[in-house]
């Protein structure tokens, strides 16, 4: 007997820690119901800063700024977080060399247009390439997410076609697609992310532990199975 196929829509923003840990968290659960349940990955758009400018903003100082902690909170924090990744099989660290340059946040409007360029064109699987790789530059090289020509170097080096990449980016219809999106997580009162959406209809909110998403995975596969 094959493994049933689930959809799991997660609602993301490249800027979010959690969702790179919730995404490690639920491949691991994914691994463990191997031969059971094969989930089916999508990435959609939820932009946890849309006004960020975009020359971008230091992260501390965004952070100190958005929730009032000092930075020392922020860097006990920030360490939590690094461990709890590394124990999901993800990473958030620095991994260029010599000094890290300071953290930033950017605006991310472009990135989620292009991974539904990608979701539209090549399909769940590259879509998640690029996903990762933007996580990737991200976290772990710093890059700037809020420049084009660096967007576009990363949805190469994916497997997207760079001059197709760049007119999706000047498409004001994807681009209205995408803030339609964004519109629906709202509509379904997510908030926060990462929010999985698993099999059309059932909410999985946070970053979970493995066994956690386990559990809720194999539910929505009974009471989809006894619904058909």
């Amino acid at each position: 007997m094959s493994a049933q196929k689930l959809t799991i829509d997660i609602y993301s923003d490249v800027m979010c820690p959690w969702c790179l840990i919730g995404y490690g968290q639920l491949t691991r659960a994914l691994k463990e119901l191997e031969g059971e349940i094969a989930g089916v990955i999508r990435w959609r758009p939820f932009e946890l800063n849309p006004q960020m400018p975009p020359e971008g903003e230091e992260q501390e100082a965004h952070l100190q700024r958005k929730y009032g902690r000092p930075a020392e909170e922020g860097a006990r924090i920030r360490g939590q977080m690094k461990a709890i990744a590394e124990g999901a099989g993800v990473s958030l660290s620095w991994e260029g060399e010599g000094e890290a340059p300071p953290a930033m946040m950017w605006n991310t409007r472009d990135c989620h247009k292009l991974l539904a360029f990608a979701l539209e064109q090549a399909g769940p699987g590259v879509q998640t390439a690029l996903k990762l790789a933007l996580f990737r530059a991200h976290f772990n090289a710093r890059r700037n997410l809020g420049d084009r020509a660096v967007l576009l170097d990363i949805a190469a080096e994916a497997g997207l076609h760079r001059e197709a990449a760049k007119t999706a980016l000047d498409d004001p219809e994807l681009e209205a697609r995408v803030i339609a999106e964004e519109q629906q997580a709202w509509d379904l009162n997510i908030s926060g992310v990462p929010a999985m959406i698993v099999a059309n209809k059932f909410l999985i909110p946070g970053a979970q532990a493995p066994e956690v998403y386990m559990g809720a995975l194999r539910r929505v596969a009974e009471k989809t199975r006894a619904a058909t």
